[in-house]
């Protein structure tokens, strides 16, 4: 199954996520209000599945303005909606501008590049795996307990993830001893997602709240910090969901590695460094409940910021299908 694809002959079709892991669902999006709706709710989420949103997102448009007579201009305010819906992760602008210098070229050519965006990204993040295991392997013998943080797996990317591409390749090679969750406040996406994606794949794991991460990682319980990102900036800046600054500061703390598993299109090269890459803001209500839950007092002012920028020095290494990059130092072999 697909975290999302396209339905001939216009219909996205996603698995709302904002359900799980209560119910698995998949949702038809017919409009382009209900596919920015969809990004903006978390419905689909994680930087490479907004890449494919973004791709098929404008064939959607096209089939909309067709089928409801739009005129250029209404097609192209519906496509810059969409471009913008998520302002941190890049990957949603960069799918969107994959597919817009072909509208010209007619539906079958729009389709066509659409798709081979989300076909780009299932072999993406294969290769992430792959180089992701064979580094994790070069420095550590033995099976690894590998600490993650928020969802980057299946789920966030079309097929297989990148952070958790990693995991399942270091599992398929029998060299992953378990994985540790972070629950990832406050919208649980590692207690939520993670740890479902992980349970049905068999993978060990055990689910540890965010302020007990520190701590586990300076007790010498986990041998490499695996994360995705939303976005990486010229010089090794890191985005990703708030809390993985505290990661990085506490792998570097105590000489584990920090590694970083995202596609090049994350990589945005005209932002020279963090602090040009915009943090989304969202609703305090994901602070003060949880389904319609109150988890704080009535009123109660909130900063809610959904990402933090993690500094390229305490970054171990960037893996994406391509290469690795090592803005930080290089560590030795260790065993544990």
């Amino acid at each position: 199954m697909r975290t999302i694809d396209w339905k001939p002959p216009e219909t996205v079709v996603i698995v709302d996520q904002t359900l799980l892991p209560g119910s698995l669902v998949l949702r038809e999006v017919r409009t382009v209000d209900e596919l920015v709706e969809a990004i903006r709710s978390l419905r689909v989420r994680g930087a490479p599945a907004l890449g494919a949103a973004g791709a098929l997102g404008v064939r959607l448009a096209l089939a909309q303005a067709e089928r409801e007579g739009w005129d250029r201009g209404r097609l192209d305010a519906a496509i810059a909606r969409l471009r913008t819906a998520r302002p941190t992760a890049v990957n949603l602008a960069w799918g969107v501008d994959q597919v817009v210098p072909h509208l010209d070229a007619g539906v079958a050519e729009v389709e066509g590049v659409a798709l081979d965006v989300v076909r780009r990204d299932v072999e993406a993040c294969h290769a992430i795996g792959e180089r992701g295991a064979d580094l994790l392997s070069s420095w550590h013998d033995g099976p690894l307990v590998v600490h993650t943080h928020c969802n980057a797996g299946a789920l966030a990317c079309v097929e297989w993830g990148t952070a958790l591409g990693v995991v399942r390749s270091l599992h398929r090679r029998g060299r992953l001893r378990s994985v540790m969750v972070d629950e990832t406040r406050p919208l649980l996406q590692g207690a939520r997602l993670t740890a479902w994606e992980l349970a049905h794949e068999h993978i060990p794991y055990e689910l540890v709240v965010d302020a007990a991460a520190a701590g586990i990682i300076a007790s010498g319980a986990v041998d490499a910090v695996v994360v995705g990102a939303d976005r990486i900036a010229a010089n090794g800046d890191v985005a990703n969901k708030v809390g993985t600054y505290g990661l990085a500061l506490a792998a570097a703390r105590h000489g584990v590695p920090f590694v970083v598993a995202a596609p090049e299109s994350t990589i945005d090269a005209s932002v020279p460094d963090g602090t040009a890459i915009p943090i989304e803001q969202r609703s305090a209500e994901e602070v003060v409940r949880f389904r319609d839950e109150p988890t704080a007092p009535d009123g109660s002012p909130v900063r809610n910021p959904a990402f933090d920028v993690t500094p390229a020095a305490l970054v171990t290494a960037i893996v994406t299908e391509e290469r690795v990059l090592h803005p930080g130092p290089e560590p030795c072999a260790t065993n544990r």
